[in-house]
């Protein structure tokens, strides 16, 4: 069904979401209907209100479903740009970080760096690189996320049957997530659950902050002591809601924020880190547990050496908080 206007002889587009389309992101939709035009194109239709679903403007995380009517506005071919594809080193990286692989499920063990999608200046990110590694795929979705600084496990979806059902488990208790990380000071041995409603707001310049404020969504990790050194703690951490940040601001709100952080941690925290050969956030996707093919399936990620050399150095200076 096509609602014509004249926009360089193409008219605006009204296009029905599929039961096979259905419980992915508008954006990802997008980019897959304006095949070749710029993500940052895509992003900017979708910020200005110029696509609608339902006849109503959708942020970029909005989750078409089955029936939904999308409007696509006129977008110039002219436009349109050879996907960004990955370097024969990168795509070297990734097939060597595959840590599990069925038909339905691919879980990566994602490099520190590298964000899960382009976007916002980015022309490439984990699943355009995937996709573009197997273009034979009918279909590879993200599951979930992981911030650009961390590292480990990720969970991608061959299928769409796939998808939905892990998304399920995701909104109840089926998946566990295991992230290592290394906090500031001496984190409280009675300290083994923070819960703290979180509220995201974004910036004009598009960038992410999430506090916690009473008006926010529900939000709870478990921590548990790990290893003590001089002056930071390595725990582990399980987020039992899945909120934007949420371990990274459950961990300054327990007054010990995780070394490396720039957005939320302390400037002189960082500083002794950077000292000790720490050039990143510290926080990894260790380990992903989850019902899978009628048993539970269980996935580890190995600490990257950057992180390992500095536990290493941390333990040859002796002493314990």
């Amino acid at each position: 069904m096509t609602d014509q206007e004249a926009a360089g002889g193409v008219g605006v587009r009204m296009v029905a979401v599929s039961a096979e389309q259905g419980d992915q992101r508008i954006d990802n939709f997008l980019l897959r209907e304006l095949k070749g035009v710029p993500k940052s194109r895509v992003y900017r239709l979708l910020r200005k209100g110029e696509v609608r679903v339902n006849r109503s403007r959708v942020k970029a995380d909005y989750r078409v479903q089955p029936g939904d009517q999308v409007r696509i506005p006129p977008v110039r071919t002219a436009q349109a740009v050879a996907p960004a594809r990955p370097s024969a080193g990168l795509s070297g990286v990734l097939a060597a970080r595959i840590l599990y692989e069925d038909a339905g499920l691919l879980i990566v063990d994602k490099p520190a760096g590298l964000a899960v999608h382009g976007g916002s200046g980015l022309d490439l990110g984990l699943i355009e690189a995937l996709r573009a590694m197997r273009p034979e795929a009918p279909f590879l979705e993200l599951v979930h996320r992981l911030d650009r600084d961390t590292s480990g496990c990720v969970m991608i979806a061959k299928k769409r049957s796939a998808l939905r059902s892990l998304h399920a488990m995701l909104r109840g208790t089926g998946i566990t997530k295991v992230y290592w990380a290394l906090a500031d000071g001496r984190w409280p041995a009675h300290t083994r659950r923070v819960d703290a409603p979180l509220a995201k707001n974004v910036l004009k310049s598009g960038e992410r902050l999430v506090k916690v404020a009473a008006e926010g969504r529900p939000a709870l990790t478990e921590f548990a002591v790990l290893e003590r050194f001089a002056r930071a703690t390595l725990v582990e951490a399980r987020p039992i809601t899945g909120r934007t940040h949420q371990i990274r601001v459950h961990a300054k709100q327990a007054g010990h924020a995780l070394l490396g952080d720039e957005k939320y941690g302390q400037r002189d925290a960082n500083a002794w880190a950077r000292e000790q050969g720490l050039k990143r956030l510290f926080l990894h996707a260790s380990r992903l547990e989850l019902p899978w093919e009628g048993a539970r399936l269980a996935v580890s990620a190995p600490l990257g050496p950057e992180l390992e050399a500095v536990l290493q150095r941390l333990r040859a200076q002796g002493g314990r908080l």
